[in-house]
């Protein structure tokens, strides 16, 4: 747990600088937390929920951290608990649905406990139409907040608490990053880091820039001080989150490159491994090429979304990046780091996508040879210049091309992955292995996993494995004394 303890506004004063008014509301919520916990004989509860990206599932920790800092205790079933949390995506439009039919439910469960909060924040919160439903047709949510102002969740539920209101803060935007809030991990042996937050890339099938905002990068000597406190607490691993890594530092008084902010990460004592996402392609530059290639900590795995190998394609796409150029980039990539695994993005179905520019998304598939691949049916996200476009691909079409795809990758990430059967790879140990407790699963640097006998106490260390044998995208293995 990263907690930093403030005295800030002790003297009844609300600070008015953060993090120290935070931690003013803090302790105002954690008095009527423990004078609800007196009188109803137990400890209140709660259950966030995260949906979507790695980026939320940061935001959810540190939701979770202001939670225990106020006194409530974790309750994995939410229908148990006293206060549930709904972070969450927008990325396509099925997700919203999904959230309102959660809701109906959790409605009802409220009715027959009169304790319970309702919280919902994150990307879908930044739609304008979803708050106005909300407003009428949810009336039992109690507190409503997007991506900009998290920081301020202490503040905002001490005030739903006072109140007895339901409280909605949504910012349209904002250059605010504030630091030094407490966060609770899900590993005690890896995190992940937002080194940036925001999109300036307005790819025309993407909401992100509109429920995210503008770009706007962390300070460097914020993120390294964050690192170096969760080194200090026994994690081994970082991944460094953005919406574009590669864009790092742009927006910052004093710009430094990712490359040079990844440099600098790399001198922290006692940091073993350096990963990050996304990267786009329009961005990734040869410094960053070298300094992965020169880099005892960075991992050699990269993802590069592609989502289209048709040139037409990915300029109605606004990607900004041809095929030929995308392919120049993985051969400078492979020239320079041979051992590096590639993943990649891949949208079937794009409007006006025909059979001719499917085939080229076909022909970089083979040419790069991607160790996995993400492949989606486009979907029209309202709200994005795509949903409007003409010739909307029919859905057969569409199905049938995705299948294809599918296929053909993994054929080919089967092939790419079965190349390191038999050599010996460092492993860490993450997990107790799902479907058979005598295993551990371990990720290599590459990213893919391997399965080998252990146990609990392996967990977050690493070790020395032979993988033995190849079963498509993981392996199984032996530890090497």
């Amino acid at each position: 747990m990263e907690k930093l303890h403030s005295t800030a506004g002790q003297n009844g004063n609300i600070p008015i600088t953060e993090p120290e008014r935070q931690y003013y509301f803090m302790e105002k919520a954690r008095q009527i937390v423990q004078k609800k916990t007196e009188e109803i004989k137990r400890p209140l509860t709660f259950c966030v929920t995260t949906f979507g990206c790695q980026m939320n599932a940061r935001d959810s920790e540190k939701l979770v951290g202001i939670l225990e800092q106020i006194g409530y205790i974790e309750e994995s079933d939410e229908e148990k608990a006293d206060f549930v949390i709904y972070n969450t995506c927008t990325v396509r439009e099925n997700a919203n649905q999904r959230v309102y039919g959660r809701l109906g439910q959790l409605g009802r469960i409220k009715k027959k406990n009169p304790h319970m909060l309702i919280a919902l924040c994150g990307c879908m919160m930044q739609e304008l139409e979803v708050v106005e439903k909300l407003k009428k047709s949810y009336r039992f949510v109690d507190l409503i907040f997007g991506t900009h102002n998290i920081y301020k969740f202490a503040e905002l539920l001490e005030t739903r608490m006072e109140s007895g209101r339901m409280v909605i803060d949504i910012w349209k935007d904002t250059d605010k990053i504030v630091e030094d809030l407490p966060v609770e991990r899900k590993y005690p042996f890896k995190s992940g880091v937002n080194i940036m937050f925001g999109c300036n890339n307005f790819c025309s099938y993407c909401i992100v820039p509109y429920v995210r905002g503008r770009e706007r990068s962390r300070d460097p000597k914020a993120i390294i001080r964050e690192v170096e406190r969760l080194v200090a607490d026994g994690v081994v691993e970082v991944m460094l989150l953005g919406q574009n890594v590669n864009s790092y530092g742009k927006t910052l008084e004093h710009p430094i490159t990712f490359a040079q902010l990844l440099q600098e990460i790399e001198k922290i004592d006692g940091l073993e491994r350096i990963r990050f996402m996304t990267s786009h392609p329009k961005d990734l530059s040869d410094e960053l090429i070298r300094v992965m290639a020169e880099s005892k900590k960075i991992c050699r795995h990269l993802h590069l979304p592609v989502q289209s190998g048709s040139t037409r394609i990915l300029e109605k796409m606004n990607r900004r990046y041809t095929k030929e150029g995308y392919l120049e980039l993985v051969s400078r990539i492979k020239n320079a780091i041979p051992d590096i695994s590639l993943t990649t993005d891949i949208i079937v179905g794009f409007p006006g996508e025909t059979e001719e520019d499917f085939e080229e998304t076909l022909d970089v598939v083979r040419k790069v040879r991607y160790d996995s691949a993400f492949t989606f049916i486009y979907s029209k996200r309202t709200g994005t210049p795509a949903a409007v476009m003409e010739d909307q691909v029919p859905e057969d079409v569409v199905k049938d091309r995705f299948n294809r795809l599918l296929k053909e990758v993994q054929d080919i990430s089967a092939e790419v992955c079965a190349a390191h059967e038999g050599t010996v790879q460092t492993a860490l140990v993450e997990s107790i292995n799902d479907h058979d407790n005598s295993l551990v699963t371990g990720r290599l640097s590459n990213n893919l996993l391997v399965h080998f006998p252990g146990d609990a106490s392996m967990i977050g260390k690493f070790y020395q494995v032979r993988l033995n044998e190849c079963r498509g995208f993981y392996y199984i293995g032996e530890q090497i004394k």
